[in-house]
């Protein structure tokens, strides 16, 4: 089955399957979706105009057996940080969209009508219907919903309200295994498919199989691929206690932000780490390990249930957990569930909607620590749309303006995530420079800097942070293009082997022949594409830069500042 590219014309309501142009052939992924904004979306568009589109895809390993390859990339031009965008998330759709043969699927123009409409994927390609039943509904619904509709394997991507009212912080949702769903968090790219009226994808890929050239050659690398994984002691401890061991390590390294970042500790944070909640979720009899997509060897996610049983959320990450726990100082671990679930159904970025409400409590509008009042304003205001509501949905650099706060933590208008970059200035250098704002995913340093994955760099210095920045984002570029999970870059850091047998699944796959220096080279390319996308939009190297209190604020308990100089920030381009 010859990979196929499926356009969807939301303006003429139609839709065709294209040959693979030669120059997107050796793409997938985040490589796939920013080489296709970058060659047909106006970088000076609305992101909410007709002229941006949306591009999901695959990876370059998606829909085959190689361990945790289950990520899909979507893409376009974010509503929030005004750049190029590529978030990806599990689930079983990337999987499932690589077996019909869709190598992407772009959704482009608006409809002249005001209805919404559903997307089926099949083999054949797109059909276009009309949708009235499941609008206005929260995720769960549409899940539910869409299981009883279209029974058997068949993947589902969503939006909640918050992507239907097109909030700046609404995220794609994409169907686990369990029928819950991961997110496409960052970049507001819900609001996108909000306005182009799609509410919801299904994905139905029939007794479609992705070939394999060489497929001994494959399951010898894959069994090599695996067994790296698997014997990381990083991706040991996240399958025992899931990411959410980072918070006793954060929190001790004095960098786990704290009441909107103003100190780097949080005194709740036993309360709320991944130990406590392991052992809260073993004796509420809930599911402490469990993956997102099939084929996952980590399994890093889990279910929490309340004290009855009943599953609250799954999936509840360190980085959610955080921005509602200590960025809000919220101590109790159901709190900080049941406002998971409820971002998770209205279809909304936990980091950026959680620092935002971190904001919104500088500025009066609740007190710090408020739990409780966190979930009514998310369930009154956010869920319904009210004026406080989309606010706070709009991202914490809208709640910053609305109430004039000055200690706003993004970059490029994104919410920065769970590590301070004054207490660990590699991920500040990440931050600053990343093409799609502040996001630890781009080049996560925590590795080094933190954890001492291959090998260390001291935190509280500027020695080698530009350099470790620059080398994880190119190779996170290219592995965000194969479809695999992120975590794979820890064992891939440190034994010898794990890259090696990346690439040889790759060409197995394909039967081709790459070498470690075409894969360096693909995250370059894909950085310079993004970078040029931008810089078209107008952005400048005075972007990329921190708010200007990280420069001036000294952090508890180390008293450090952010103190890289904006010559020294920009040196991280000089590749």
């Amino acid at each position: 089955m010859a990979d196929s590219i499926f356009r969807v014309n939301m303006s003429t309501l139609s839709c065709t399957v294209e040959d693979v142009p030669a120059a997107w052939a050796g793409h997938g992924g985040r490589g796939l979706t920013s080489t296709i904004i970058a060659a047909e979306v106006e970088p000076t568009c609305h992101p909410l105009g007709e002229k941006n589109k949306l591009v999901l895809a695959p990876g370059l390993l998606s829909g085959t057996v190689a361990a945790s390859s289950g990520r899909l990339s979507i893409g376009a031009k974010s509503p929030l940080t005004g750049t190029i965008k590529e978030s990806n998330a599990g689930g079983t759709a990337a999987q499932l969209l690589a077996r019909t043969g869709c190598k992407a699927l772009i959704i482009e123009g608006l409809p002249k009508e005001d209805r919404w409409y559903r997307l089926l994927v099949s083999q054949q390609g797109v059909k276009i219907e009309e949708e009235s039943e499941l609008v206005g509904k929260g995720n769960f619904a549409v899940v539910e919903a869409h299981g009883q509709r279209y029974p058997g394997k068949i993947g589902l991507i969503t939006i909640g309200p918050a992507g239907e009212m097109k909030m700046a912080g609404a995220n794609i949702s994409v169907k686990d295994p369990d029928g819950s769903v991961r997110s496409s968090g960052r970049g507001g790219l819900g609001a996108v498919m909000g306005a182009k009226r799609v509410k919801f994808i299904s994905i139905d890929p029939g007794d479609g199989k992705v070939a394999i050239a060489e497929p001994e050659k494959f399951k010898e690398a894959n069994r090599a691929f695996s067994k790296a994984l698997v014997d990381h002691p990083v991706s040991q401890a996240l399958g025992q206690y899931g990411t959410n061991i980072l918070i006793n390590i954060i929190n001790e390294s004095g960098g786990l932000p704290t009441k909107n970042f103003t100190s780097g500790q949080f005194a709740g944070h036993e309360k709320i780490s991944g130990e406590t909640m392991y052992d809260t979720i073993v004796q509420r009899q809930g599911k402490p390990k469990h993956n997102c997509h099939p084929g996952c060897v980590i399994q890093c996610s889990q279910v929490y249930t309340d004290t009855a049983g009943k599953k609250i959320t799954s999936g509840f990450e360190y980085e959610s957990i955080w921005a509602m726990g200590a960025d809000c100082c919220v101590d109790n671990l159901d709190h900080i569930a049941e406002a998971d679930r409820l971002m998770d159904d209205i279809g909304i970025d936990t980091i950026e909607t959680s620092v935002a409400m971190g904001v919104a409590m500088e500025a009066g509008v609740l007190p710090f620590g408020d739990g409780t009042g966190v979930c009514r304003i998310l369930k009154e205001e956010v869920g319904n749309g009210t004026p406080l509501g989309r606010i706070i949905g709009n991202g914490a650099g809208s709640v910053g303006r609305a109430f004039g706060v000055t200690r706003v933590p993004v970059v490029k208008n994104q919410a920065i995530p769970a590590y301070d970059p004054r207490a660990i200035k590699g991920i500040g250098i990440t931050y600053a420079t990343s093409t799609q704002g502040a996001d630890h995913t781009m080049g996560y340093t925590i590795a080094t800097n933190i954890l001492k994955v291959g090998g260390s760099v001291d935190p509280l210095t500027k020695e080698g942070q530009v350099e470790l920045s620059r080398n994880l984002q190119i190779a996170t570029a290219a592995i965000d293009s194969t479809g695999m999970c992120l975590f794979i870059a820890f064992a891939a850091l440190d034994n010898q082997e794990c890259l090696p047998a990346l690439i040889d699944l790759i060409n197995a796959r394909y039967g081709i022949s790459l070498t470690g220096d075409d894969v360096v080279n693909l995250g370059k390319y894909i950085l310079k594409t993004e970078r040029a996308f931008n810089t078209a939009a107008g952005f400048t190297a005075v972007d990329d830069r921190l708010p200007e209190f990280f420069y001036s604020e000294p952090l508890a308990p180390h008293n450090v500042v952010f103190d890289f100089t904006g010559e020294e920030i920009d040196t991280f381009w000089n590749f």
